[in-house]
């Protein structure tokens, strides 16, 4: 079975995440911008962020036999520093239209303040006129309300519930972004988002229609095989794998497609992995390993890399 993970920050985890990720069936990644995990000084190393996560990121994990993709926007934890938003926001549509990013996001709340609502009426915008998709984050504290207001804003600004992930959904908040035709995105982050117990209840109860689930694996304590280890227990459970499937990939196959930067042609059909081949000069090897080069007819273990 091959899963995707469409919502994991990548550039904070190792090429092992890489390869126990492949090995464990991923085969495509969405990674949203987001911060760093302190705060930003200025607006350079933002541009430097958006530059990685589209370039020497994308080029990483393909050496590891996953195609990578992204969405770009302003996160609402550093939309309260005005000066850095602002510098920002200039940033967004320059990035926003390379190849492989597939929304605008993550954005949303994080205190529900001012100054996170004002800059996602501005992101909302940006998507509207763009014409792209939009990736919410919903609060970790009033959760219920966050998400409420989200998805009124987007209405606002006229945007199809259709063409909106809402992501991080708990109990708590499944049953009005399904009512209201969101994509439905599950954290599989245990202790702070959604464990995978809980997870194949949610299934059990709301089913599979647009649902879906990632690991938002990060620079915390996270398992970026959140995804294929909430697949295997819900097989474990009853669950069928036709309706697996729906959850860990043709979920979010169907809603980032809409994007026109998703396809799963990019996986079927990718390239040999080579690992002599650069990035501005740099390649994954360190210590002077020597590159994997894939085979023309590989086997079954063709992605583990010695």
């Amino acid at each position: 079975m091959m899963f995707i993970d469409p919502h994991v920050h990548m550039i904070s985890r190792t090429t092992d995440d890489y390869e126990a990720m492949r090995r464990g069936g991923v085969v495509a990644v969405i990674e949203p911008a987001f911060w760093i995990g302190q705060p930003r000084t200025n607006v350079g190393s933002m541009l430097d962020y958006f530059s990685m996560i589209v370039g020497w990121e994308r080029f990483r994990a393909r050496q590891f036999g996953i195609q990578h993709y992204c969405t770009i926007g302003l996160n609402a934890k550093e939309a309260n520093n005005e000066e850095l938003a602002e510098k920002t926001m200039d940033l967004l549509p320059r990035y926003a239209a390379k190849e492989g990013v597939v929304a605008i996001g993550e954005i949303g709340y994080d205190d529900m303040t001012d100054l996170e609502e004002h800059y996602f009426h501005e992101q909302l915008e940006l998507a509207k006129k763009m014409d792209m998709l939009v990736l919410i984050h919903t609060p970790h504290r009033n959760k219920k309300q966050g998400t409420i207001r989200s998805m009124d804003l987007c209405e606002e600004h006229g945007l199809d519930p259709g063409k909106v992930i809402v992501d991080h959904n708990n109990e708590e908040t499944v049953e009005d972004v399904l009512d209201r035709g969101y994509w439905t995105a599950f954290t599989i982050y245990p202790g702070t988002k959604m464990g995978n117990e809980r997870m194949v209840e949610i299934v059990k109860q709301y089913g599979t229609e647009r649902i879906f689930i990632d690991s938002a694996a990060d620079w915390g304590r996270s398992d970026p095989l959140g995804v294929p280890k909430t697949a295997k227990l819900m097989l474990q459970r009853g669950i069928s794998e036709e309706q697996v499937k729906k959850v860990c990939y043709q979920n979010a196959l169907d809603a980032y497609k809409q994007s026109g930067q998703f396809n799963e042609e990019d996986w079927l059909e990718r390239p040999k992995i080579d690992q002599r081949e650069t990035f501005s000069g740099n390649s994954v090897l360190r210590g002077g390993r020597d590159p994997f080069v894939e085979e023309e007819e590989p086997s079954k273990d063709d992605l583990i890399i010695e």
